[in-house]
């Protein structure tokens, strides 16, 4: 790892939105320089203030990198802010390490590094779990796909802002890896709630469902941590939306179905996601598919 990109190398950090902005100030943390790109002046302010630069355009973030980060709500605002007409990546130097830390489909995430190829530029993805609350304490999981050795070259940037670095494969099998990722904790949260509607509705108190459940066989990640502090108390807070819930789930379903796999739950939990999204306000919490389940048990639509 002689060629490793550690701290004081620069990072450019191209959306510093509710993940990427903590994930930025923990490579602060470690010592990276970091250059941000957002077209928020509030989340610019804000990196400014933990000690980084901020730029409203990306191309002008990326000037002097050792490294790139993408954390971008979608593929194709990835491709746009890389490729699209004053993209970033014409400003880049040759060899420098593309990470895309969003959440984007994998066979997108292929093209898109055909294309970056003839100008030099390596893409890795990197998506994450743990949400806002461990990209905070920089305790995320992170899924990187891509060469090797470029791999082992960003670890220690990597290393900043996650616990568990997981080399999954070629590119866009991390991307593959966190469509997946959020499918099972989607169905999981799905069986927790059904339980408690189905147990209230018998007359089981809701707390006594959960305990008995994070006791026994039944636990899964949604019990444990979503339940209580989110669904019980009806607070639907948790930090991450239904909406990118729902596109991840989809990724995964369309990737089941790009790979002629005709697997019949993947495809009903996106379509139940994607249901709760219609009926749901734009900006509702992913906890919020209670709402929606409680709903279709009552017989009518979520209000």
């Amino acid at each position: 790892m002689s060629n490793a990109l550690a701290a004081p190398a620069t990072i450019a950090f191209i959306g510093l939105g509710q993940m990427g902005l903590p994930m930025a100030r923990r490579l602060i943390a470690a010592g990276f320089s970091v250059r941000g790109a957002d077209p928020a002046e509030a989340a610019r302010a804000a990196l400014v203030e933990a000690g980084g630069s901020a730029f409203s355009a990306a191309k002008q973030a990326v000037a002097g990198a050792d490294a790139v980060i993408t954390m971008l709500p979608t593929g194709r605002i990835v491709r746009e802010a890389l490729l699209g007409p004053g993209g970033a990546a014409a400003a880049l130097s040759e060899g420098t390490p593309v990470i895309d830390m969003s959440s984007s489909a994998p066979t997108d995430t292929v093209s898109l590094a055909a294309e970056l190829s003839p100008m030099g530029l390596v893409l890795l993805d990197a998506p994450v779990s743990g949400g806002v609350k461990r990209a905070i304490d920089g305790s995320l999981a992170i899924m990187v796909g891509g060469p090797a050795e470029a791999v082992e070259r960003v670890r220690p940037v990597l290393e900043a802002m996650g616990k568990s670095i997981f080399a999954t494969g070629p590119i866009g099998s991390g991307h593959a890896m966190k469509a997946l990722n959020n499918y099972v904790s989607a169905a999981g949260l799905i069986a927790a709630c059904e339980a408690l509607l189905v147990g209230g509705r018998f007359g089981l108190a809701p707390d006594t469902i959960v305990d008995v459940l994070n006791a026994s066989t039944g636990r899964n990640n949604s019990t444990e941590v979503k339940m209580k502090p989110f669904i019980i108390s009806e607070a639907y807070n948790s930090g991450f939306s239904l909406a990118l819930m729902a596109k991840d789930l989809h990724i995964a379903a369309d990737l089941a179905e790009h790979l002629e796999l005709p697997l019949p739950q993947i495809q009903a939990v996106a379509t139940l996601w994607e249901e709760a999204k219609a009926e749901l306000p734009a900006q509702a919490d992913h906890t919020e598919i209670h709402r929606h389940l409680k709903a279709l048990a009552d017989g009518g639509k979520t209000g």
